[in-house]
């Protein structure tokens, strides 16, 4: 307390003799000036000066004099108090009440995830040794739950992990033994049809909807590949419509089924695809006549390429010749995937002169295919059925070539013909109780698909905003030998 009375009083003291030199000039200055009679502006003008001055002055300094003062220290007391022992029953906890659940991160394994929770390896070990715990959790995809059930010693007690959709893995850790338990879990499906328009982006609207990736390119690779071109046909009021299966657990959305069948409105021009299989088939997608919507040969068996060379006469383009060219080529980087035109048997895969890397296809009935140029053929072998679509090779400029390109033959009994041109042979239709079966199955679709659409769509005008989801349950068809849900 004295330091402070001291820096008090030397500040009061500093304050003084300011006073005393601030009156002392500014006395000086007057009467140096001051004329008889009255003061000038210019006397008024210095006085407020060292007036202001002097108030800065005793403003400031005893901030300073504050500043450099040593804060006082305040006392302080620590004190111990007693906890109360847990009991033996508290430690031991109840079985459940202590769970810690774990989302699995990419790349992290199970030893890891024991290590970060304090589990000693040997348990591990002991719960590895559940015969289908092991491959369950060696092969945990990113995102998986895993639940612990660990009370305050640490030992662990329960693990939890799902099995698939509808059945859950509890393994409780004895001082034995692991048991496992198999818990069924309650699902429910439910035939659902979402509906939207295109907008700016298909896929961005398709996924808002509540499409999965699979069930978009169903529609785009699949269904409508035919008949649309997705790249320059659709306009933002274009719309489409879905029906698929969803099954749900405890109120989350579990998984989507496969598209069952779609409508896409592209120019008020309705086009639609149903999923039918036939009796000892796989399941395929039908017009609403029962025609197959996959034809039996792809056009352009390259995406997103460039034709670079058509059919007929020309000059080789390494020989300097005039010959025949025999197929059509299409220009495309290297690495660019080449699929099956059609589904096919593998006739020939390996080199063959001037055409490089070549892969020639057998559909059968007389048509063959050829694939030349590729810098590296895809994983298939001579002799090999495959289905249409399949990456057969990749684009290359093997053999006589002057930059990366396909070069694709199409021949009938042997005799070449321009791919361009040709009258591909029509897939075949169904026909008698199949194609009674089928239309019964299409009509309940499209009546479902018609009743949300008219609903969701019938008031819109050129101006409406676009709708980016809507979705409409429905009650989930019986199922049926031959009705279509395969």
């Amino acid at each position: 307390m004295q330091s402070h009375g001291g820096g008090n009083g030397r500040t009061q003291q500093f304050r003084e003799r300011l006073g005393v030199l601030r009156d002392t000039a500014l006395h000086q200055r007057v009467t140096q000036h001051l004329p008889a009679g009255r003061w000038t502006r210019r006397h008024w003008i210095h006085a407020s000066l060292f007036t202001t001055i002097g108030v800065l002055m005793a403003t400031i300094v005893p901030g300073f004099s504050n500043a450099i003062q040593a804060p006082a220290s305040t006392p302080r007391a620590t004190f111990t108090l007693d906890l109360p022992a847990l009991s033996e029953a508290r430690q031991s906890g109840i079985a459940g009440d202590s769970w810690q659940v774990v989302r699995v991160k990419p790349g992290q394994t199970m030893g890891e995830i024991f290590e970060e929770l304090g589990i000693p390896a040997a348990t591990l070990h002991r719960v590895l040794n559940n015969a289908g715990a092991k491959q369950a959790l060696t092969r945990l995809k990113p995102g998986t739950e895993v639940a612990f059930d660990l009370p305050v010693t640490g030992n662990l007690r329960t693990l939890r992990y799902d099995r698939d959709s509808t059945s859950r893995v509890e393994l409780t850790v004895g001082p034995d033994k692991v048991t496992e338990r198999v818990i069924p879990r309650e699902t429910t499906t439910r035939t659902v049809v979402l509906s939207g328009k295109v907008g700016r982006s298909l896929n961005r609207s398709a996924r808002k909807a509540g499409l999965t990736a699979a069930n978009i390119n169903s529609l785009t690779d699949e269904i409508f590949k035919y008949d649309i071109d997705f790249n320059s046909d659709l306009g933002p009021e274009d719309r489409f419509s879905v029906v698929v299966e969803q099954t749900w657990r405890e109120g989350e959305l579990i998984s989507t089924g496969p598209v069952q069948a779609a409508t896409f409105t592209v120019d008020d021009k309705l086009h639609s695809g149903f999923r039918y299989s036939r009796p000892g088939g796989k399941p395929e997608y039908f017009t609403a006549a029962g025609r197959p919507l996959k034809k039996n040969f792809i056009r352009m068996p390259i995406p997103y390429a460039r034709l670079s060379s058509k059919f007929g006469a020309r000059r080789h383009p390494v020989l300097g010749t005039m010959r025949m060219h025999k197929g059509v080529d299409y220009a495309a980087s290297t690495g660019t995937p080449i699929m099956a035109a059609g589904d096919a048997r593998v006739q020939f895969a390996g080199w063959q002169g001037g055409y490089g890397r070549t892969v020639i296809l057998d559909h059968g009935r007389g048509h063959t295919t050829l694939y030349g140029h590729m810098s590296r053929l895809g994983k298939i072998k001579q002799g090999q059925r495959i289905p249409q679509g399949t990456v057969i090779g990749y684009v290359g400029t093997t053999g006589l070539s002057t930059g990366p390109h396909l070069h694709y033959e199409f021949r009938i009994n042997g005799v070449h013909r321009n791919p361009l041109s040709v009258t591909m042979p029509p897939p075949e239709p169904l026909s008698g109780p199949q194609l009674a079966s089928f239309r019964t199955y299409t009509a309940n679709a499209l009546a479902r698909i018609r009743t949300v659409e008219d609903i969701i769509y019938a008031d819109v005008g050129p101006a409406e905003p676009e709708k980016a989801k809507v979705t409409a349950s429905a009650k989930p068809a019986a199922t049926k030998k031959g009705s279509g849900k395969g």
